[in-house]
């Protein structure tokens, strides 16, 4: 597997805008190919401005929207429609805004009072109906995962040194007590996370810089340094969250 490929942006809005057209023009040139896009969105302040740009971008008309599918890689398990969930703050950026299939929508399921197990569970079940004969651990092969990264080096919601970390026989789990508010969520794994042919770790900001430069050291005891894509992994950063990268 190659090494990871670093790009930098001088800002959040400068990064933002550059993941859109990126973000862009990887969906053009998947649907080309005849196929229907798999995305694996992600959650916070960049990721919402990345979506936003997307959909203030004349090029977003170049996409059918129709034939993309949109997945989670985490959610925080509140009532649907809260302002927190992954799902609303994608919908109010950008799906509220274009043409999408709603059947193509896979949000991870919301608080009814069923249980994050429960949850995850049923989640995972809806990868699996996705999957296709070359697919693997029972999840689709997706076209792009965007992640983000936690000051402390989580990615999706699997945070250091939780049991969680350790899960390689499904496709989602439950998470419970985490760190940073809300306590309850779901998460994929990382065998699912590593089913994309392109990840991109989108991250702003100086106290993700540590994070950051841990993970592309290649200390394999956080979180972020595990997901690699199956033929390119990206590290797209603004100058902030770049200030530690290690020296070649």
């Amino acid at each position: 597997m190659s090494a990871p490929s670093i790009l930098v942006n001088r800002d959040a809005e400068g990064l933002a805008h550059a993941v859109a057209a990126r973000f862009i023009t990887l969906l053009v040139d998947v649907q080309s190919r005849g196929k229907v896009a798999q995305v694996v969105l992600t959650g916070g302040r960049v990721a919402s401005r990345v979506y936003r740009a997307v959909a203030e971008s004349p090029a977003r008309t170049a996409i059918d929207w129709q034939r993309v599918e949109f997945w989670w890689g985490d959610e925080r398990f509140l009532p649907d429609g809260d302002p927190e969930r992954n799902e609303t703050q994608a919908r109010d950026a950008l799906l509220s805004l274009v043409d999408v299939d709603p059947a193509r929508v896979h949000a991870m399921p919301a608080d009814t009072g069923q249980g994050a197990e429960a949850a995850a569970a049923a989640y995972a079940s809806e990868l699996a109906a996705a999957v296709g004969p070359d697919d693997r651990n029972g999840v689709p092969t997706f076209d792009v995962l965007m992640l983000g990264v936690g000051p402390d080096g989580h990615v999706a919601s699997l945070f250091p040194e939780y049991p969680q970390l350790q899960v390689d026989d499904r496709a989602a789990v439950a998470v419970h007590d985490s760190p940073k508010p809300p306590p309850t969520r779901v998460s994929l794994t990382f065998p699912a996370l590593s089913r994309a042919q392109e990840v991109w770790f989108v991250v702003s900001g100086e106290d993700k810089a540590k994070a950051v430069g841990l993970a592309l050291s290649g200390a394999d005891q956080i979180p972020a340094a595990v997901p690699k894509g199956l033929s390119r992994t990206l590290w797209l950063l603004d100058d902030a969250a770049a200030q530690e990268l290690p020296h070649s």
